[in-house]
C-alpha cells in the first residue's frame, strides 16, 4: 500500500472514530510504527490532524477548538432532545427550590422540557445564558434571574469576574451544567478560561450537579479543566462511555442515566 492510500483511510477513520492510535494502525496497515508516525507527520503538517500521545486526533478535537451556539445548535439534535428529557426526571412534579441552568444547547434541551413543570412561584430560575432566559421567560411563571456580565459571542453567556461573583453568592438546590469535554484523567473541560471560572462556580455553590453531556463529549479532554468527576453527582448522555471512563466515574460515583 503506498503512503497516500494509507493516509487516506487514516483521514477516514478519524471522521468515524475522531482518534486513531499508532500501534493499531501499524497492525491495521502491517507497517512499522516509524512509518506510521511519518504519515501522521505528514497529516498534521497538512492540517488534517492534531498529534497526541500514542497517536492522533481530528482537528476538531484540539483543546481550543469550540463550535459557536448557532453550530451547536444544528448537531446531535435528537440526542440532545433525548438528554433533556431524561435530565428532566431529576426535578420531581411538585418541585418547589432552585435550579441554576449552564449555558450550552443540551442544558437548554433540559430547560425546553421542563417548561411547562416549572410553572410555580415558589421555583427560583437562575442562568447566565441570554438565550436560556430568553426562552425560559417565555414558557414559565416561575421567578427568573439572569445573572450580567461580559457576554462571550460564540456562547451567548455571561462570563466575568462579577458574574462568578454572582453565582458564588448563590447556593442553588439544582443545577444542569455543561461540558466539552468528560474524560476519566481529566475530569470536565472547556476550551475558554472565563467559561472555565464560571462552570468552577456553579459546580462549588450547586447542592446536587446534573452533568448533561452528548455522545460527542466523552473522552474528549479540552484546554482547561473546571470540575472533577467526583464534583458530579449524575451524568445524562446517550453514549455509552468506554470502559475506563466508566470505571472513573463509577469510582466517583456518579449516576450514569440514559435516555
Amino acid at each position: 500500500m503506498y503512503a497516500t492510500e494509507r493516509q487516506e483511510q487514516i483521514e477516514r477513520l478519524l471522521e468515524t472514530d475522531g482518534r486513531v492510535s499508532v500501534v493499531e494502525l501499524a497492525g491495521r496497515f502491517d507497517v512499522t510504527t516509524e512509518t506510521v508516525r511519518r504519515d501522521l507527520d505528514q497529516l498534521e503538517a497538512e492540517g488534517v490532524l492534531r498529534r497526541v500521545h500514542g497517536g492522533a486526533v481530528g482537528i476538531e478535537r484540539a483543546s481550543t477548538t469550540e463550535a459557536s451556539l448557532w453550530e451547536r445548535q444544528q448537531r446531535q439534535g435528537p440526542a440532545k432532545a433525548a438528554i433533556g428529557a431524561r435530565a428532566a426526571a431529576a426535578l420531581p412534579d411538585g418541585f418547589r427550590g432552585s435550579v441554576f441552568f449552564d449555558a450550552g444547547t443540551t442544558t437548554a434541551a433540559v430547560a425546553a422540557h421542563l417548561g411547562r413543570r416549572l410553572r410555580s412561584e415558589e421555583v427560583e430560575v437562575v442562568t447566565h445564558a441570554l438565550s436560556l432566559a430568553h426562552a425560559l421567560s417565555a414558557a414559565t411563571d416561575t421567578r427568573l434571574t439572569l445573572i450580567g456580565g461580559r457576554v462571550r459571542g460564540v456562547t451567548g453567556a455571561a462570563v466575568g469576574t462579577d458574574t462568578v461573583h454572582a453565582i458564588e453568592g448563590m447556593r442553588p438546590d439544582i443545577a444542569f451544567l455543561g461540558a466539552n469535554g468528560v474524560s476519566a484523567g481529566f475530569g470536565l473541560s472547556t476550551p475558554d478560561p472565563d467559561e472555565a471560572a464560571v462552570k468552577r462556580a456553579i459546580v462549588r455553590t450547586a447542592r446536587r450537579v446534573i452533568l448533561v453531556a452528548d455522545a460527542e463529549k466523552l473522552g474528549r479532554e479540552l484546554l482547561v479543566g473546571f470540575a472533577s468527576l467526583s464534583d458530579v453527582d449524575v451524568l445524562v448522555t446517550d453514549g455509552r462511555p468506554d470502559t475506563e471512563l466508566a470505571a472513573a466515574l463509577a469510582d466517583a460515583d456518579v449516576e450514569v442515566w440514559r435516555p
